[in-house]
C-alpha cells in the first residue's frame, strides 16, 4: 500500500479537479468560466444553479459578488454559493451575507483514497429486512422521491427530477440504490462520477427516522465505494454532516474543511 496523501496535498488536489476546473455535474446543466469564476448553470430555473468556486480576493470578492447577482437575476434564478471555510478572503462569509446571501446548514468536506480503505471498508452489512437495489427504471424513480421524502421532509421531487434526467441521459449505468424495507423505500443515495479527475462524489444516503443507526448509510456508502474502484477511481468525496462523521471516519475518510452553502433569493 502506497503512503497516504497528506490532507494538503490531497485538498489541493480536490480544489484544482473538482472546483477551479470542474465539469458540470447533471445531465444538460453548463460550467462557465469567467474573471476567477466557475459557475453551474443548469438546464431549467428550477434546477440547481451556483458558484463553485472562486479564485478571489479582498480586493475584488465584493465586486465578483455583485457581478454573480447580477447575472442570475438575468436569469430569474435564485443560486448558492458553495463556500469552503479555507476559501479566500478569509471573511468571504461576511461579505456574502452583507450583499443578501443566507448561511445553510454547514457540512464536512470529506475525502478518501481508495487504495487507503480497508478491505473491511468495503463490505457490506445490511440489516436485517433491508436490501439494497439499483436504480434503472423510471418507476424507480418515484421510489428515490419517496425515500426523500421520508428522509428529509422534502426534496421528492427533485430527486425524482435528478433520476428521471441521469436515466434519460445515461441509461445503461446505474448511479443510484434504494435501500428497501420490503416493499417500501427508506433510503437512497447516489454517485457521481467526474470524469478526468479519478473522483467519485457521493451523495444522499438521509435514511427515514425509524431506520436510522442500522447501517443502512453505511451500506450504501460501501456499495458506492466498490463501484468507483471497479470503475478505477481514485477518490472518493462527500459533504457530510456530523451524524455521519463517525461513519466516514472509520472507513477511511479524512475531513479536509467545512463547506456551507450560501443561498440568495430573488
Amino acid at each position: 500500500m502506497t503512503s497516504p496523501t497528506t490532507d494538503k496535498a490531497l485538498l489541493a488536489l480536490f480544489d484544482h479537479r473538482m472546483r477551479a476546473t470542474a465539469d458540470p455535474d447533471e445531465p444538460a446543466a453548463r460550467v462557465e468560466h469567467i474573471d476567477g469564476i466557475v459557475r453551474q448553470i443548469g438546464a431549467h430555473p428550477t434546477d440547481w444553479h451556483g458558484i463553485v468556486y472562486a479564485d478571489i480576493d479582498a480586493t475584488t470578492a465584493d465586486a465578483a459578488i455583485q457581478a454573480q447577482i447580477a447575472h442570475f437575476r438575468t436569469l430569474g434564478a435564485d443560486f448558492e454559493w458553495k463556500h469552503y471555510s479555507h476559501d479566500e478572503p478569509a471573511d468571504l462569509p461576511a461579505r456574502l451575507q452583507a450583499a443578501g446571501f443566507e448561511a445553510d446548514e454547514p457540512e464536512t468536506l470529506f475525502v478518501a483514497e481508495i487504495t487507503q480503505l480497508s478491505g473491511a471498508g468495503l463490505t457490506e452489512t445490511l440489516p436485517e429486512g433491508i436490501t439494497l437495489r439499483p436504480v434503472t427504471t423510471e418507476a424507480d424513480a418515484d421510489l428515490v422521491a419517496e425515500a426523500a421524502n421520508a428522509a428529509f421532509g422534502s426534496g421528492g421531487d427533485r430527486a425524482r427530477a435528478r433520476v428521471l434526467a441521469r436515466l434519460a441521459a445515461d441509461p445503461e449505468t446505474v448511479w443510484t440504490w434504494l435501500a428497501m424495507a420490503g416493499d417500501r423505500p427508506v433510503s437512497a443515495a447516489r454517485m457521481l462520477i467526474h470524469p478526468g479527475t479519478a473522483f467519485a462524489s457521493l451523495w444522499g444516503g438521509g435514511t427515514a427516522p425509524e431506520w436510522r443507526g442500522r447501517g443502512i448509510y453505511r451500506a450504501l456508502v460501501a456499495r458506492r465505494m466498490q463501484v468507483a474502484a471497479e470503475l478505477g477511481c481514485e477518490y472518493l468525496q462527500v459533504d457530510a454532516t456530523d451524524m455521519s462523521r463517525p461513519i466516514l471516519e472509520r472507513l477511511g475518510f479524512r475531513a479536509l474543511s467545512v463547506t456551507t452553502p450560501y443561498e440568495y433569493r430573488f
